[in-house]
């Protein structure tokens, strides 16, 4: 899968999970990429943040590095 499109993919659940308090939010969306994306996509995101994570929204970016 294309990297922009695992981009928009990880962003748009970062921003359903937004509302969450704290940081929830970050945790809720580091939870919903272990549990239902393959570690393939997981893979080439993780790597993509630990590149700085362009076009990241910032809650997925924080839930990437914790997943790192």
């Amino acid at each position: 899968m294309k990297l922009e499109k695992l981009v928009r993919m990880a962003n748009e659940i970062a921003r359903n999970l937004r509302s969450q308090p704290g940081d929830q939010a970050v945790t809720a969306t580091a939870e919903h990429l272990r549990h239902f994306w393959t570690p393939g996509m997981r893979a080439s995101l993780i790597e993509h943040a630990q590149a700085g994570g362009a076009g990241l929204d910032s809650i997925a970016l924080q839930a990437l590095r914790t997943l790192a």
